[in-house]
């Protein structure tokens, strides 16, 4: 529609944020799949119950939630002040 500006980058807030072109929505995906990977093991730690097997899965959860915190610290190192 004539007057509307032009979005440059579709589906994509980094433009907004002041950020590299795409890197938004490629930590969304990162964040979206490692959500997956989170929530797997956490429903093996209720299953397992006190088993060897839960002290792995529980190193899968932290692990997961370390990278959840390093994507965080990763968009606000590009991120615009």
């Amino acid at each position: 529609m004539a007057g509307e500006p032009q979005v440059l980058y579709p589906y994509d807030g980094s433009v907004l944020c002041g950020e590299e072109p795409g890197l938004g929505h490629r930590l969304h995906r990162l964040n979206n799949q490692l959500g997956i990977i989170l929530a797997n093991p956490e429903l093996l730690e209720t299953k397992l119950g006190k088993s060897s097997g839960r002290s792995k899965a529980n190193q899968i959860v932290t692990s997961a939630v370390n990278a959840i915190g390093t994507r965080r610290d990763i968009r606000a190192r590009f991120s615009s002040p």
